[in-house]
């Protein structure tokens, strides 16, 4: 029943005009700035105990990040809509040849991307523009949700691993084949995660990206995805390649690499923060002291 509901949902978005879509979007919005007061307040504390907000400050921001999450919402139930003739409308990609570089060197890309704007479409667009992207799932929790979302993704062209053994195996093997894996940069790494700071505060990081980096001799390329002023359209851009430091020090190397690529998450958020959910968990493993 419900999967059938998402069915049906993802028909009727897909087959709406983007103008409607967004406007539809953002009214949504607006309400969840209201309904999810929970998640608002929480991310309204956030915000002002890492960039420094006043109250007024933070909840200007929050609201336009609620706004911008109803029109991603939506536009990720019109994913079945993209398609390879009509992505260069919604996305404008800049600097590509920061990914081609790094792919002519055929040991595969480790792409660390954030929640930032729709992070959903940033996978499609890739795989729309015809690179090899290969990404590991994000379990919803309702199994349902993650099939019908895994469906989206690989619709797009996207390969999808789950997590566990598979996402290992899987991973491994699309480095060896050259291909980009796509992982996330700024969520709870869990207590086995790299510690390093972010946003004012420690926090736990995964080790995926320096691990594959280094196995595989890749670099790690940060990339985001921005939405336009007026809610139509985003544009993706690629940060600075990391390469993986090795000095033989392997706990040290791999605090240096992870703190490279955070801080150009970091510092991206700083410039959009009315795009990143600031409600997620992401400190939630406490920073073990002394």
């Amino acid at each position: 029943m419900l999967y059938t509901a998402l069915k049906v949902l993802s028909f009727i978005f897909s087959h709406m005009p983007y103008g409607m879509l967004i406007a539809l979007g953002k009214g949504a919005g607006k309400i969840y700035y209201y309904v999810a007061k929970k998640q608002r307040l929480r991310a309204e504390e956030t915000i002002k105990e890492c960039l420094g907000y006043s109250d007024a400050e933070a909840d200007i921001a929050i609201h336009e990040l609620c706004k911008n999450l109803g029109m991603t919402f939506l536009e990720i139930f019109a994913m079945p809509s993209l398609n390879r003739d009509n992505i260069g409308r919604y996305v404008k990609i800049q600097n590509r040849e920061v990914l081609d570089r790094a792919l002519a060197e055929k040991h595969g890309v480790v792409l660390v991307a954030c929640h930032m704007d729709n992070w959903e479409w940033l996978g499609a667009t890739l795989a729309l523009n015809g690179y090899p992207m290969s990404a590991v799932e994000k379990p919803q929790p309702n199994r349902v949700y993650s099939v019908f979302m895994n469906e989206l993704r690989r619709g797009a062209g996207q390969e999808i691993f789950s997590r566990g053994t598979t996402e290992i195996l899987g991973c491994a093997r699309a480095m060896k084949k050259g291909r980009i894996v796509g992982l996330v940069a700024d969520q709870d790494g869990g207590e086995a995660g790299i510690f390093v700071p972010f946003l004012g505060k420690m926090a736990s990081t995964p080790q995926g990206p320096v691990y594959f980096a280094r196995k595989f001799k890749a670099p790690i390329i940060p990339v985001f995805i921005l939405r336009n002023t007026d809610g139509k359209g985003h544009v993706l851009s690629f940060g600075e390649p990391v390469v993986c430091r090795d000095t033989g020090n392997k706990v040290e190397d791999d605090y240096v690499t992870t703190l490279a690529y955070s801080r150009q998450v970091e510092e991206m958020i700083k410039r959009h923060p009315n795009q990143w959910i600031w409600f997620q968990h992401r400190w939630n493993t406490p920073y073990p002291k002394g």
